[in-house]
């Protein structure tokens, strides 16, 4: 409460300074829920704003994340090795 605040500042301080940073750091850091291009068809987060983070398959004609087609180009290779 406010006046449990206001009688023990000092004893808060340190706690209330270690809860602020976390709030801003999850306001910071935290993922956007959706952007404008859309979530990647694989995974369902959203798609990076950087083009470059982002491939495009010819063959379906969608965009997934970097992550996916990562995990994608792996799976290949271990099956083309057996």
């Amino acid at each position: 409460s406010v006046a449990c605040q206001r009688d023990h500042r000092s004893q808060h301080k340190e706690e209330c300074k270690k809860r602020v940073a976390e709030l801003r750091d999850d306001l910071l850091f935290a993922q956007p829920e959706s952007s404008h291009l859309g979530d990647c068809p694989i995974c369902f987060l959203p798609l990076p704003l950087d083009a470059s983070k982002r491939a495009f398959m010819t063959c379906c004609s969608k965009e997934i994340c970097d992550g996916c087609w990562y995990a994608n180009m792996i799976r290949e290779l271990s099956e083309s090795l057996k």
